[in-house]
């Protein structure tokens, strides 16, 4: 795993880039929140290939519990990638509720993350 920093209006991002799959839990998820949080990173930027796809599957709950950690922590995040492929109206609603808070955001590609981390 490698860390890509990006600073924008003095928030300081990182991007997480790996060919592994990071997070596979919900305490995954808190436990990579807790670590950039700890290198004083304020938002994090994850691809949608290093989440296990049962975080896609809302039955599962793992998406909820990771997404309430990021949102009680107020340490925003950004998934990258393709989520077009996902036919399920609660994840398509899912997905679209969470981008109008701004601070959990489902992107297709970097700059858009960055983007909205700017706003």
């Amino acid at each position: 795993m490698t860390i890509q920093s990006h600073e924008i209006n003095n928030i300081k991002i990182a991007e997480i880039i790996s060919d592994d799959m990071i997070i596979q839990s919900a305490q995954d998820g808190l436990d990579l929140m807790g670590n950039i949080y700890y290198q004083g990173f304020d938002k994090i930027i994850l691809y949608e290939k290093n989440i296990t796809p049962e975080f896609f599957d809302l039955k599962t709950k793992i998406a909820g519990e990771i997404l309430q950690k990021f949102s009680n922590y107020r340490i925003g995040l950004a998934i990258v990638g393709d989520f077009s492929k996902y036919e399920s109206k609660s994840m398509k609603d899912f997905i679209f509720e969470s981008n109008k808070t701004k601070h959990i955001n489902f992107v297709d590609q970097l700059e858009n993350a960055l983007e909205n981390f700017s706003k």
